[in-house]
């Protein structure tokens, strides 16, 4: 898979010069410097705060939620 550089300019993902990519083209985008750590700072503020839960809902948490067969 090809990777391109390129920033954010109001709200739009800009290729950095010479990059170009066929109209229409679909894309992933994820953002190298900063943001990933913001996300991983906030998800950790909630981290314990669940409580009366299942002592096997780590394991189980699709049965529980989707009541999917739980596992041993």
């Amino acid at each position: 898979m090809m990777k391109y550089r390129g920033h954010v300019k109001n709200g739009v993902v800009v290729l950095d010069q010479g990059s170009q990519l066929p109209e229409g083209a679909t894309v992933h985008v994820a953002p190298v410097n900063g943001c990933s750590r913001n996300l991983a700072n906030n998800l950790r503020k909630l981290a314990g705060r669940a409580r009366n839960m299942p002592s096997d809902m780590a394991r189980n948490h699709d049965h529980y939620l989707h009541g999917i067969r739980k596992k041993k």
